[in-house]
């Protein structure tokens, strides 16, 4: 059974971090998703696809990944690159555009 590690992005829709510092486990789907003819409803009969595992570390993930004999493969995040500003850049004497009302 093949595995994923990862660390999941910042979401897009709060300014925190709050979940993004967790390495998450998810399982590679075995089977196909099938559309339900009746209610056109997607459906996988892969229980496993809706299972996902956090751990605090890489190390603990890794290690139960090889106490349950499953093959993992390790996704890493950039690094963000976060440039330091200030709100008195925009009013300075040799800024780029002249700042105007």
């Amino acid at each position: 059974m093949q595995v994923r590690i990862f660390q999941p992005p910042k979401t897009a829709m709060q300014s925190g971090r709050a979940g993004s510092r967790q390495w998450v486990m998810e399982f590679e789907p075995t089977a196909p998703r099938q559309v339900e003819p009746l209610m056109g409803w997607t459906s996988s009969g892969d229980m496993r696809s809706q299972l996902r595992l956090r751990f605090d570390t890489l190390e603990e993930a890794i290690a139960y990944a090889q106490k349950e004999a499953l093959m993992y493969s390790i996704e890493r995040s950039q690094e963000r690159k976060v440039k330091p500003k200030a709100y008195a850049d925009n009013f300075k004497y040799d800024r780029l555009i002249p700042w105007t009302h």
